[in-house]
């Protein structure tokens, strides 16, 4: 354990002693959103991002330790283990390492090298390796053995050769020699598979690609294995031209003949000797070393990947809410109708129904007329408009009805609608809203996405969420596992409110699990609403150590303690109340008193069990008692008239809603059903080395249209508006874009440039200030 605690202190830069009591606290059952918040005297003050890299590096670690003993334990039953092999074991830092100082030792079928040494051919191959003077022929002639079907020179020599190849091959310092030397100096050579070209189009920019392999991007990467996995597309590593000359000597073959001391002099077994390398090489390493290092470059282009939907997920569940507004909820279709869901300011549903704006029935007046009625006996403040199939026209009649009663005063808002259709029909969504059809409840999500995207969202798997890069492709259970840290450190980070949450948000709380949540959520209709913390401890299953884990993250906002509205834990209440009678004021005088707060001294009420780190959070969380850390709401204005593909001229200025970033570029919706695609090097006039630094996932960012490929689907956009439609950038390839479908599978196919700046908006697309002014206006 120390040895872990050590390397992790090494890798995060900080203090074993952080490392152990983290550590120590982990093991108890404390979330990594509780540690960081509320122990930080025991941390060292450890933000939540360290404490995830601790909490999987120390996931590794101890696999690695598991790993470990079960090798050492299966070398020592062998009778195999000596101090020298033991060291090695002991000082492997990877699996990579680990795995390789086994395999001479790992259970195997019998393999012809096996046989050859049952045989008693060992020694001739010792004798040939250790003095290549010998003749092998006349050498072999002394091992022939017909019992065991050795019976010419041929065999015995044959049987030589495997057991030099097996001993080669099974050599950890080798192995490791050789993929490092491949890494550096390999290249990854992409190839169409004959006749494949038009199944494969949306492979074509790899049809023909080499590149080094140790610099593959991680979605080139990905592409690549998609390509291979579904038959498109076949790879492999090649160092220099030896792949293009088979009778050339790899480059690989001299470094294991360097490592065993061989070189061709001219002596008798030289020649045999090259042949055990040459054969070591093309028959057991090449194919093996590929596999390794296509291995690694997965690993590391799914780790990259899942950072990026991680961050992506980040961004989208910290959208600003637009609060607690009735809203209408309009799921656009066309032959099917538009779906309608009614939202009161407590996301209630309190209407709903369908309107035929579209073909075949075209009622657009009756549709206007119902839109109208609705808005006005519930009075509507926004509309939310999902961004599917009939979106823009949707769109249209909500501006014609903004246009024939200005007096409503409404903001429309296009919502992205991803995951919407899995809601829907989840049994949480039937348990919710039993008597809704499924189509309605589509509605429901879309407009109370609007209201609070952290709320509705944690309903859905966050991988159906669809803002990842090639999450299909990637390892489903480390996705879903840091998925999950980010939806947990999002909750925590917002607060919940104890009297309104649902069942799938309270369980994502910190210390909650799904069945507690349901128990608080049946206590709360059994009880009525909450009104104190200390409540919950009456809910069943919730004991102490729960209450100790999330109570800080839950909320009541018109409870009979003040502090219960706010992050400060009841366990701190008794510093609060100190800090009252020292100033001889009441608690709920206090609280956010911000010039009495900000005079205080917070080493004044420092105590054994709360340091200065925690004073400071809870004179600040005092002034502001539970403030929301989510930005301003805004939305973006899409342009009238633009509405599909066709509608798009190079050098167009539009207005878009970023809805994913890659580590390529940045996708941004126009409002044509298809993203475009700003590409890293055009995010920024100055070197861009990740989009994230410059555009996040719901900014608000204007684009120029800079190429439309209409047969491939793509569009490329630019946001530095001095960028011309047809000028090279920056050497970068144009093109590019996803449809509906690929934004809610995750599907990224396509490269294509663009550019960017940064805009620090929130939530779902333009200035909502400014809608309702122009609203009011009207």
């Amino acid at each position: 354990m120390n040895s872990i605690s050590r390397r992790i202190a090494d890798e995060l830069g900080v203090r074993e002693q952080q490392v152990n009591a983290t550590v120590e606290m982990l093991d108890e059952g404390a979330t990594v959103p509780f540690i960081a918040r509320y122990r930080k005297e025991v941390t060292g003050s450890l933000d939540d991002s360290q404490l995830r890299n601790l909490e999987e590096r120390l996931r590794y670690l101890r696999e690695l330790e598991d790993r470990r003993t079960t090798i050492l334990n299966s070398i020592d039953e062998q009778g195999k283990l000596t101090d020298e092999l033991r060291a090695s074991i002991d000082g492997a830092d990877t699996k990579n390492r680990l795995e390789d100082l086994y395999l001479p030792y790992k259970p195997k079928r019998r393999t012809k090298a096996q046989i050859a040494r049952e045989a008693g051919l060992e020694p001739l191959a010792d004798a040939l390796l250790e003095d290549p003077t010998l003749e092998p022929e006349a050498t072999a002639q002394g091992y022939l053995n017909k019992e065991a079907g050795i019976e010419d020179t041929k065999g015995a020599l044959d049987g030589a050769r495997y057991i030099l190849m097996e001993r080669f091959a099974e050599d950890a310092e080798l192995l490791g020699s050789l993929r490092d030397f491949i890494w550096q100096e390999g290249q990854l050579k992409v190839s169409m598979i004959e006749g494949k070209e038009t199944e494969g189009a949306k492979f074509r920019d790899y049809f023909d690609h080499v590149e080094p392999l140790k610099k593959v991007p991680s979605h080139r990467a990905l592409a690549i294995l998609r390509g291979r996995n579904e038959g498109i597309l076949a790879f492999t590593i090649v160092v220099g031209d030896a792949e293009d000359d088979r009778k050339q000597p790899h480059p690989a073959e001299q470094r294991i003949a360097a490592h065993w001391n061989l070189r061709d002099s001219g002596r008798a077994a030289d020649k045999w000797l090259s042949e055990v390398v040459r054969w070591t090489w093309r028959v057991k390493l090449s194919t093996q070393i590929e596999t390794d290092l296509m291995a690694q470059v997965r690993e590391a282009a799914e780790s990259e990947a899942i950072n990026v939907f991680a961050a992506n997920l980040k961004d989208l569940l910290l959208l600003a809410p637009a609060g607690p507004r009735p809203t209408l909820g309009l799921d656009p279709g066309l032959r099917t109708g538009v779906k309608v869901a009614v939202i009161d300011g407590t996301s209630q549903v309190v209407g709903h129904g369908a309107i035929y704006p579209h073909a075949p029935k075209n009622q657009w007046d009756q549709s206007i007329e119902q839109l109208a009625r609705w808005c006005r006996d519930y009075k509507i403040e926004l509309v939310a408009i999902g961004n599917g199939t009939a979106s823009r026209e949707t769109e249209k009649l909500v501006a014609d009805l903004c246009k024939r009663y200005p007096e409503l005063k409404l903001a429309r808002i296009v919502v992205s609608e991803s995951g919407a259709s899995i809601y829907s029909a989840s049994e949480f969504a039937s348990r919710e809203l039993p008597d809704l059809d499924v189509t309605i409840r589509g509605a429901v999500s879309i407009a109370r996405r609007l209201q609070d995207p952290l709320a509705e969202l944690v309903k859905i798997e966050p991988k159906s969420i669809g803002v990842g890069q090639y999450q299909h492709d990637v390892s489903q259970v480390q996705l879903s596992r840091s998925l999950d840290a980010v939806v947990e450190d999002c909750v925590n980070g917002v607060g919940v409110d104890l009297n309104t949450a649902s069942v799938p948000l309270l369980a994502r709380v910190s210390g909650l699990n799904q069945s507690i949540a349901q128990n608080i959520v049946d206590f709360r209709s059994q009880n009525g609403l909450f009104n104190n913390r200390k409540q919950l401890l009456k809910v069943s299953r919730l004991g102490d150590r729960t209450f100790e884990q999330a109570a800080g993250f839950l909320r009541i906002a018109s409870g009979d303690n003040p502090l219960d509205r706010s992050s400060v834990h009841p366990e701190a209440y008794g510093v609060v109340e100190a800090i009252a009678a020292k100033n001889q004021r009441k608690v709920e005088d206090i609280v956010g008193d911000s010039s009495f707060l900000r005079g205080l001294n917070p080493k004044d009420y420092v105590t054994e069990q709360f340091g200065l780190p925690t004073i400071k959070d809870i004179i600040s969380e005092l002034e502001k008692p539970g403030r929301d850390p989510r930005p301003e709401f805004r939305f973006a204005s899409f342009e009238e008239g633009v509405e599909t593909l066709s509608d798009l001229k190079p050098g167009m200025v539009l207005e878009g809603s970023v809805t994913n970033v890659t580590n390529f570029g940045a996708f941004v919706d126009i409002g044509v059903h298809q993203d475009g695609l700003v590409h890293i090097s055009a995010l920024s006039h100055t070197f861009v080395k990740d989009p994230r630094e410059v555009v996040k996932a719901g900014d608000i960012v204007k684009v120029k249209v800079m190429d439309v490929d209409i047969p491939r689907k793509r569009i490329a956009l630019s946001m530095r508006m001095d960028d011309q439609p047809g000028e090279k950038n920056d050497g970068k390839p144009a093109g590019g874009g996803r449809t509906r479908t690929e934004q809610k599978t995750g599907s990224r196919n396509s490269r294509q440039s663009g550019s960017g700046q940064k805009q620090q908006q929130g939530a779902m697309a333009g200035a909502l200030a400014q809608a309702l002014a122009s609203a009011r206006k009207g």
